[in-house]
């Protein structure tokens, strides 16, 4: 027998048995904590000289904003095409590519 922990939000279809599936939707962590690492990542994108990339990042702050305040979930296809060219973009190793992984992992992507 095993045990399953699902820790955040956990919603979807629960069909358990013979050909059933299980769907289990993971939407993140603290919203304030996705808005403080997007701030951050704009911050480190320009300190870095990555202006080519800051437009992304900006986009990525904005969505979260919107959605805070219109009190929706944040449209994460929007958000992963975003952090995924910043991605591309950066270095192996740079605190803007490790910012980018953190806020992924953190919206639940």
């Amino acid at each position: 027998m095993s045990t399953f922990n699902f820790h955040g939000q956990v919603s979807g279809p629960s069909n358990f048995g013979d050909g059933g599936k299980i769907e289990v939707n993971h939407y993140g962590a603290d919203p304030a904590e996705a808005l403080r690492l997007a701030a951050e990542l704009v911050y480190q994108l320009r300190a870095e000289g990555q202006s080519a990339l800051v437009a992304q990042a900006e986009e990525v702050q904005g969505e979260l904003e919107r959605s805070r305040q219109e009190q929706r979930p944040a449209d994460r296809g929007r958000i992963r095409r975003a952090l995924e060219t910043i991605s591309l973009g950066l270095a192996t190793g740079s605190s803007g590519l490790a910012l980018a992984q953190s806020l992924g992992h953190v919206v639940g992507l």
